[in-house]
């Protein structure tokens, strides 16, 4: 019998978990992708666009004139600078920036 045995949950998995949630409360959001695209034929990252900004969270959700910037991490994961930057530009503007590990975490936080 195997004790203690922790499964490792990808990022990615968290997020899709997050979303299909979000989807079945019926939350009006959308999952942001900043990261770029990468081009097989010329073997290289294709450039951002013009107006993309660094450290953008995973989710945007909007909830009764609220914006709610959700950002995905695995249990060890931690901000990034840019996250850290982007999430101080949040709340100067009075918006919500939340940090989730798992669906539980949206569950405590109301939704």
């Amino acid at each position: 019998m195997v004790k203690n045995m922790k499964i490792k949950i990808s990022e990615s998995e968290i997020l899709n978990a997050v979303c299909e949630y979000l989807t079945l409360k019926h939350y009006t959001f959308w999952r942001s992708n900043n990261v770029p695209i990468y081009d097989p034929r010329k073997k290289i990252f294709r450039r951002m666009p013009k107006y993309s900004m660094k450290g953008v969270s995973d989710i945007i959700l909007l909830l009764d004139g609220t914006a709610w910037l959700i950002e995905v991490k695995t249990e060890k994961g931690v901000l990034s600078e840019h996250q850290k930057i982007f999430k101080a530009l949040v709340e100067k503007r009075k918006c919500i920036y939340l940090v989730v590990k798992s669906v539980d975490d949206l569950i405590v936080a109301g939704f």
